[in-house]
């Protein structure tokens, strides 16, 4: 009998041919077609492997690729503790994009954080090589893009578990689906949305699944000597200020009204007030402080990152924040939060939310999702500070009643 021909899988990837120089202005876009005969890229990666298997009992390494969002990076913590303590003998290795590393630096679950930058196809291709030399026994998807699933497919992870959407089904060992409404998927808590993960795996859950962080004490030593040049003192009552989103524009509550809000906390509390900004948002501070006849202290001068971010959000009685990754900073380290949204939906959020307040106004243009507000910003301006000083009241007479 003549041997039988398998047809080899066609991947298309987007290829960019500039130099690595983005000012030169001689990119062209072109497709890079590979032909790849899937059993042999697996196979020279994981000899034996069957990505049809099964759940395996006993792993010797797992890789998870990590979310690409500092909120839903924090959002995932539970899941990461659940497979540590349901693998304690697996080598646990995170794979995630640069700079979030920072966010779960001093973590108690991986053995090993690796940042790429996946991005570009030269990327992609070094992040299969770099799969590929661990020799994964199982792989944990929590993006639910096909690009990463590609990448853990070639990179030759055993078996692959993540959602079964986007066409990825071929390429998993097993998962959920998600909720759907006819076609259109259900959004759902993002720690809820992840857990189903580990579910499907048979996995015993947490008994809490609540977001969880961690630093050092020399990170925290760090934030006590810049507390001590703000004139922060351990007897203070701070209250935060987040003031950007790195999504874009359309998630900003407007400059002006932090300046107002800040007075009126000012007035109110008595307080301390730590405007916390991150990279590129220097301009974004400077009009908020030259806006605002209240004392504020500045961080941007001192380029604050997500690991110093940890402790100073901690040290915080209470979070005002638009609705991006600082504010869940405040829930895994129980600080009430004020979330000032406007074009997301709530749902994705609506979990752990004992001592958060959601500011947000139910318009029929929201949630759009869209980066920049094509209109006049509505959904976000008519969130008055006044609502926001009551709604962080609430909080902190609450914080005072538990106490």
């Amino acid at each position: 009998m003549g041997k039988l021909f398998r047809p080899r899988p066609l991947i298309v990837l987007p290829y960019n041919t500039s130099s690595q120089s983005p000012n030169n202005g001689a990119s062209q876009a072109i497709t890079l077609v590979i032909f790849l005969l899937a059993d042999s890229w697996r196979s020279d990666a994981a000899p034996g492997g069957d990505r049809l298997a099964g759940t395996l009992k006993q792993p010797k390494t797992i890789l998870v690729r990590c979310p690409n969002w500092v909120g839903d990076l924090v959002m995932a913590t539970p899941v990461f503790d659940c497979l540590k303590k349901n693998f304690p003998e697996a080598r646990l290795i995170g794979l995630m994009r640069k700079r979030l590393s920072q966010v779960l630096k001093d973590s108690p679950w991986f053995d090993q954080i690796i940042e790429v930058n996946d991005k570009t196809s030269r990327g992609f291709i070094h992040t299969i090589r770099l799969i590929r030399s661990f020799t994964p026994d199982m792989g944990i998807l929590l993006p639910n893009s096909i690009r990463s699933t590609l990448e853990m497919w070639l990179g030759g992870a055993r078996n692959i578990y993540g959602y079964r959407r986007g066409g990825r089904t071929p390429f998993l060992t097993g998962g959920p689906r998600p909720i759907r409404e006819g076609w259109k998927i259900i959004p759902s808590p993002m720690v809820a949305y992840y857990s189903k993960i580990c579910l499907s795996m048979g996995l015993e859950l947490p008994e809490e699944m609540k977001p969880l962080l961690f630093f050092s004490e020399s990170v925290h030593n760090k934030c006590d000597r810049l507390l001590k040049k703000y004139g922060i003192n351990s007897g203070d009552l701070v209250i935060g200020l987040n003031p950007g989103a790195r999504f874009g524009s359309s998630k900003c509550w407007p400059p002006r009204h932090f300046a107002a809000l800040a007075e009126l906390f000012e007035e109110t509390f008595h307080c301390k007030l730590l405007l916390l900004v991150g990279p590129g948002e220097d301009a974004l501070a400077e009009a908020i402080v030259e806006q605002t006849h209240a004392h504020i202290t500045n961080t941007a001068p001192d380029k604050v990152d997500l690991e110093l971010l940890k402790p100073l959000v901690q040290r915080c009685q209470l979070l005002v924040t638009n609705d991006t990754g600082p504010r869940h900073y405040a829930v895994a380290f129980d600080v009430p939060v004020v979330v000032i949204m406007g074009p997301t939906d709530p749902r994705y959020t609506a979990s752990n939310l004992e001592k958060t307040s959601v500011l947000r106004h139910d318009l029929d243009c929201s949630p759009c999702h869209k980066k920049v507000c094509p209109r006049d910003h509505v959904c976000m301006r008519e969130i008055t500070p006044a609502m926001v000083l009551e709604a962080g009241k609430r909080l902190m007479v609450d914080r005072i009643t538990r106490v």
